[in-house]
């Protein structure tokens, strides 16, 4: 279990929150997107919002135990949320239904750039990064934390493994027979429970030089 202090509670408290607000992004963005290309299952219940309440309802243990779970005994946050969609709509109009996949993560990478800009911009005109001790200000932490989870969810969810929303969002490249195809390959292969063992697996490895290259070029990288 992670020592807990009180600096260990805020910085807990600010990661949850971007998780929250960023999860919530994350899946209205699914569900807007999916409203607009004629599915609007997820906006009836709810999700075409920027409040968490509709998601946490839906799924407590992903949003709200497991992530508070997760930093008590490991000092991160993890959890997870869906949207309802409608599979004959997806079946019917398989490239919306990548599109509809591929808005989450463009979500995050949306938040990802908005907060990597106001880091610069904080930088550049003295407003971050000028505590007399040394140590980050709040607003210091609460920018690093949406940058770096943000762009931990949008990498992560594009990996083209089921459950996640890349093994769908690879569908708008696909004409819409071949997508059908592979629709049915996702839902009837024997291999889709490994998807996301064999991403976390791969995760592993991958993130760490794509955050540090990230980091260096949206951060600290003149333009």
């Amino acid at each position: 279990m992670s020592e807990l202090n009180a600096t260990t509670l805020v910085f807990g408290f600010i990661w949850y929150i971007a998780f929250l607000f960023s999860t919530t992004c994350h899946e209205a963005s699914h569900a807007l997107v999916a409203k607009l290309g004629g599915d609007a299952t997820a906006d009836r219940a709810g999700q075409v919002t920027s409040d968490p309440v509709p998601l946490i309802r839906r799924q407590p243990w992903g949003m709200v135990v497991i992530p508070l779970v997760s930093f008590l005994f490991f000092g991160w946050v993890i959890g997870w949320a869906s949207a309802p969609y409608n599979p004959e709509w997806q079946a019917r109009h398989p490239r919306r239904g990548g599109l509809m996949a591929l808005a989450g993560p463009a979500a995050n990478f949306a938040l990802m750039g908005i907060a990597a800009i106001l880091i610069r911009v904080g930088l550049g005109s003295g407003w971050l990064g000028s505590s007399p001790d040394g140590r980050p200000g709040m607003l210091d932490i609460i920018l690093i934390a949406f940058f770096r989870l943000n762009l931990l969810l949008g990498i992560f969810n594009l990996f083209p493994v089921p459950p996640l929303d890349g093994s769908t969002g690879v569908m708008v490249f696909m004409d819409d027979s071949t997508a059908r195809r592979y629709m049915n390959w996702l839902r009837t292969t024997p291999y889709r429970s490994l998807g996301l063992l064999v991403a976390l697996l791969a995760f592993r490895y991958f993130y760490a030089p794509v955050e540090k290259f990230a980091t260096n070029l949206l951060l600290y990288t003149r333009f």
